[in-house]
């Protein structure tokens, strides 16, 4: 049965959504600046006795390090979250990605500093990783309590409109940067910019999330067991083995298809600039797209929303990078073309990411339970996915990579099928 919303509580509830997203896309940007810009530190963080791939390998493995600390940061930040409330946790995770954005921007060469250097930049991407540890499950679970009932599907896709539009603005601000400065200006230190203005943008974003209204309950915050460790993996258990399963796969997914093929364009020899343009448009087109799977999940479930993603990723993603890329690697409206295809099949899975999430767990440990599970996830397979695609390039068998993401697939496939159609508590759920 449908609910009704006055006009007001409706445009209460999208006023929320719009705050919660805008920290978020500040947020996903400040990380994502990162993998975007990678390419011009990696040679100012590491000893230049090593060779190329070794340096790569180094500065793609701490970007999967950082994943390692999301699950202590969906701890931290989930207890807080469902605890002393989901505003709270957001503000003080927002805090700690603008302190961390600007400790990036300040950090010294090898050149200056020897071993240290390549050491600070591991600790100070782990601060960013515990930052977007927090944040993920704060905001999934914020989103779907505002969700309009019956419209939770397309309300809950804004998360990841605003989470590919912080890939986004972080690809576009390389294609911005590179008017500006050639590119061995941005190896001598002007990589250094961006994450100058991402720091900027993360303080100007805590002024919409100061004005968010709280959805915790007060009878859920009081609750002895909120925010617990224990009280998840003791009753809900099961609901957190299966948020883990598809996640793998899912997180796996985005970050091959998002991040890693960057890299892997220019194993194909596409020049940096054009694979940036390429990236950009096929990320705005990605992050338009997320409302309408949203709605269709509305529509058809998120159980089969979720088989179609596995099923067909399985099936597409080896001969579009394997063979498709290769082939018309001189062409770059075709490589576009690809990855948009992958994206849209990718979006069946995004657009309700945190949707099926929180649907999974009660109020007093849903931001735990949504943010450890992803977090765990994440740790395990999303952010290891360059570093682990490049131990396979290193080793001569770069294509049986994609084998290894298509097993995690069928994994996903599986653990699809037992999505509920409707949590019972939720059924209940303001």
């Amino acid at each position: 049965m449908s609910q009704v919303y006055s006009k007001e509580e409706r445009r209460s509830r999208i006023r929320g959504i719009i705050g919660a997203a805008s920290g978020n896309l500040v947020e996903w940007f400040d990380f994502y600046i990162y993998a975007v810009f990678a390419m011009y530190f990696t040679k100012a963080m590491t000893p230049s006795d090593m060779n190329s791939t070794t340096q790569d390998i180094y500065v793609w493995g701490v970007f999967a390090a950082s994943f390692f600390m999301r699950p202590l940061g969906s701890w931290i930040f989930g207890r807080i979250a469902d605890k002393h409330g989901r505003k709270k946790s957001m503000i003080i995770s927002i805090c700690l990605m603008a302190f961390s954005s600007f400790l990036f921007a300040a950090l010294p060469t090898y050149q200056q500093a020897g071993l240290i250097a390549p050491l600070l930049l591991l600790l100070v991407r782990l601060l960013q990783g515990l930052s977007v540890g927090g944040e993920y499950g704060a905001v999934a679970t914020y989103m779907s309590e505002l969700g309009l009932k019956g419209q939770r599907g397309f309300f809950a896709s804004f998360q990841y409109v605003t989470l590919s539009g912080g890939q986004l603005l972080a690809s576009l601000l390389s294609v911005i940067i590179l008017f500006f400065l050639t590119e061995q200006q941005l190896y001598d230190g002007g990589w250094r910019i961006p994450f100058v203005i991402g720091g900027a943008a993360a303080i100007l974003s805590l002024l919409a999330r100061s004005r968010l209204e709280e959805t915790l309950s007060e009878e859920d915050s009081e609750r002895k067991e909120s925010g617990s460790l224990i009280e998840l993996l003791r009753k809900h258990w099961a609901s957190f083995l299966l948020v883990v399963g598809y996640t793998a796969a899912g997180s796996l997914s985005f970050y091959v298809i998002t991040v890693y093929s960057k890299t892997y364009m220019s194993h194909l020899e596409i020049d940096n600039k054009v694979a940036g343009f390429i990236m950009t448009f096929s990320l705005l087109i990605f992050m338009l797209a997320q409302p309408l799977f949203g709605a269709l999940s509305d529509r058809i479930g998120r159980r089969m929303s979720m088989l179609i993603f596995s099923s067909a990723m399985a099936i597409f993603i080896y001969p579009v990078m394997v063979i498709g890329m290769r082939h018309y690697s001189q062409e770059p409206v075709m490589i576009a073309v690809l990855l948009i295809f992958l994206m849209m099949i990718l979006s069946f899975y995004t657009s309700i990411s945190g949707l099926i999430k929180a649907e999974m767990f009660p109020p007093h440990v849903r931001a735990l339970g949504v943010g450890f599970s992803y977090a765990v996830a994440n740790a395990m397979f999303g952010g290891s996915a360059p570093s682990v695609a490049l131990q396979f390039k290193a080793a001569g068998i770069e294509n049986s990579f994609f084998i290894y993401v298509i097993i995690m697939l069928v994994i996903c496939f599986f653990c699809s099928w037992k999505l509920p159609a409707e949590p019972e508590y939720l059924k209940h759920d303001h």
